[in-house]
């Protein structure tokens, strides 16, 4: 199982990004998909979920200006963000539980700063 995310950058304060999270190795369809990310000196924190039927949550910090998404047909995870804030400035993990175990792709890094 492979997580290969991507889309990082720096952007100013209000902008957008949007990050891609291309796997492999899995039924991506079947299985439900997570966002985390983690600032320097703070812990991981879960920013988004989507379900295998679609159905979406999303942490209060982001709420109203995130939004997840699915492809299905090119096994890829989407998280469209929109008036970013410098606190939003971290690294940006893909993960999924497949058979008991969780995989976490490499991270992207997201720089929100004027």
């Amino acid at each position: 199982v492979q997580l290969q995310a991507s889309g990082g950058g720096l952007v100013q304060p209000g902008g957008s990004l949007r990050l891609s999270c291309a796997t492999s190795g899995i039924v991506f369809r079947l299985y439900a998909m997570r966002w985390h990310r983690q600032a320097p000196g703070k812990q991981r924190e879960l920013v988004a979920t989507i379900t295998s039927s679609g159905s979406k949550n999303y942490s209060d910090s982001v709420k109203g200006r995130f939004t997840i998404s699915r492809d299905n047909s090119r096994n890829t995870m989407y998280l469209q963000m929109n008036s970013l804030k410098p606190e939003d400035t971290a690294v940006y993990l893909c993960a999924t539980n497949y058979r008991g175990r969780t995989y976490w792709g490499q991270g992207t890094l997201v720089t929100v700063s004027s």
